[in-house]
C-alpha cells in the first residue's frame, strides 16, 4: 500500500542511543549484510551525523548516517523500512543528508553502493551522483565471497 506522507508533520531528530535497537532491527530488515547495533553505537560516539525519521505516533521509517571529513561528506548508511519503499522517504532522508551536509560547509558527498542496489544505484544516479570509481571486494556477501562497491561522488 503506497501512503501520502506530509513529511512537514513527520518527525526528523537527531539519532540518540535510545534509538540503537529499532535502528539495528530495521537495518536487519532491509540489509542482506547489515550493521550491527555496535557499528551505529560506535557512530554515535565517534560524533558521526546521525539522524532517524519517525512518523506522528513515533514508529521509525528512516535513517541515515553522515561522517564529515574536512571539506567531504561521506554517507555511510541510509535506510527506509521495506514496507515504505517507493513513497519517497528515501529521498526525504537523501535530501535531509545533503542539507546537513551543505550546512556544515561541505563541499562534495561521497558513497559507496553494491552494484546489486540496483533500487540505490537508481536513486542516487537520479539524484546527481555520479561513479568516480569501484572498491574491489569492499562488501561481504554470500557463501563467504565479496561484493564490489561503486564509489558515487555529488558536488554540493
Amino acid at each position: 500500500m503506497t501512503q501520502s506522507w506530509d513529511l512537514a508533520r513527520l518527525r526528523y531528530e537527531p539519532m540518540a542511543e535510545r534509538d540503537l535497537e529499532e535502528v539495528a532491527m530495521l537495518e536487519e530488515s532491509v540489509y542482506p549484510h547489515p550493521w550491527s547495533r555496535g557499528n551505529f553505537a560506535d557512530s554515535l560516539a565517534s560524533g558521526y551525523q546521525a539522524w532517524v525519521l519517525r512518523d506522528q505516533q513515533g514508529a521509525l521509517l528512516g535513517y541515515f548516517l553522515l561522517m564529515v571529513v574536512v571539506d567531504e561528506a561521506h554517507l555511510l548508511n541510509v535506510a527506509v523500512g521495506a514496507a515504505l519503499q517507493g513513497q519517497g522517504l528515501g529521498r526525504f532522508l537523501l535530501n535531509q543528508a545533503v542539507a546537513c551536509a551543505r550546512g556544515l560547509g561541505m563541499e562534495s558527498m561521497l558513497l559507496e553502493v553494491r552494484p546489486s542496489n540496483l533500487r540505490a544505484l537508481d536513486i542516487y544516479q537520479r539524484y546527481g551522483f555520479s561513479q568516480i570509481g569501484r572498491r574491489k571486494a569492499y562488501y561481504p556477501a554470500d557463501n563467504q565471497q565479496r561484493e564490489d562497491a561503486i564509489v558515487m561522488r555529488l558536488d554540493l
